[in-house]
C-alpha cells in the first residue's frame, strides 16, 4: 500500500441551517461514525440531492459525512479566478483542509486519511462544484480587479480541483496541526485476475 503524509491545515463544521453554505473554523473537532459531530453532513443516510440518480424523496446512505479540499487546491482556484481575497475551506463549506499532498482531489475510493487520535475518514469519491456555492462564492468575492465575478466562475475555476467527500471509518479527535498518514488504495494482488498465457 503507498501512502503520503500531508498535514491539517484547517477544519470547519456547519450548522443544521440548509440554507447556509459555510462551516465555521475551528481547532478540534470530534469524528463519530456518522460524521463530524455538530455538522450539518452528519448522519447515516441522507434524502438524495438534486442530480442524483435517485427519485426525488428518496433516502439512501450518506457517502458525505465529511468533505476535505486541500491548500493547493485553495490556491489554485484563489488564482484560477484572480480573487482580491483568498478562499478558505470554511467559506467552502468543507471540513477539513489539508497541505503538502498534491492532487488530493483524485485521491481514488477507498484512500483513508489516518489521524494520530486513529480516527480514520475513508474516501468515497470526488465533490463536484455545485451551482449554489457557485453563485455564493459570486456574491461573496471580487477579482483584483474589482470586476464581480460571473454566476458560474466558480464552478469551471474549480474544475478537478474541489476535494473529495466521505465516510467515518474510525471514530476519533482531530486536531489542526494534525500529521495525516494519508493510505492510497490500491486494489489487492489477490483481487486480480490471473494473466492468461
Amino acid at each position: 500500500m503507498k501512502k503520503k503524509t500531508c498535514n491539517l491545515a484547517a477544519l470547519a463544521i456547519g450548522p443544521s441551517d440548509a440554507a447556509a453554505m459555510g462551516k465555521r473554523a475551528l481547532a478540534t473537532a470530534e469524528v463519530a461514525l456518522d460524521g463530524f459531530v455538530g455538522d450539518k453532513h452528519r448522519g447515516h443516510t441522507r434524502e438524495v440531492w438534486p442530480g442524483d440518480k435517485d427519485p426525488e424523496g428518496t433516502i439512501r446512505r450518506n457517502e458525505r459525512q465529511w468533505s476535505g479540499i486541500s491548500m493547493e487546491e485553495l490556491d489554485r482556484i484563489t488564482g484560477n479566478l484572480d480573487l482580491r481575497e483568498p478562499l478558505s475551506a470554511a467559506v467552502l463549506g468543507v471540513n477539513i483542509c489539508v497541505a503538502g499532498i498534491e492532487g488530493f482531489s483524485q485521491l481514488p475510493a477507498g484512500s483513508r486519511l489516518v489521524f494520530p487520535s486513529g480516527a480514520v475518514l475513508a474516501v468515497e469519491e470526488y465533490n463536484p462544484p455545485c451551482t449554489e456555492m457557485s453563485e455564493n462564492i459570486s456574491r461573496l468575492f471580487a477579482t483584483r480587479s474589482g470586476e464581480p465575478l460571473a454566476r458560474g466562475a466558480f464552478s469551471k475555476a474549480a474544475r478537478g480541483l474541489r476535494g473529495v467527500v466521505g465516510v467515518v471509518d474510525v471514530a476519533g479527535d482531530i486536531n489542526v496541526g494534525d500529521e495525516i498518514v494519508v493510505e492510497l488504495f490500491e486494489v489487492p494482488k489477490y483481487a486480480l485476475a490471473p494473466a492468461r498465457g
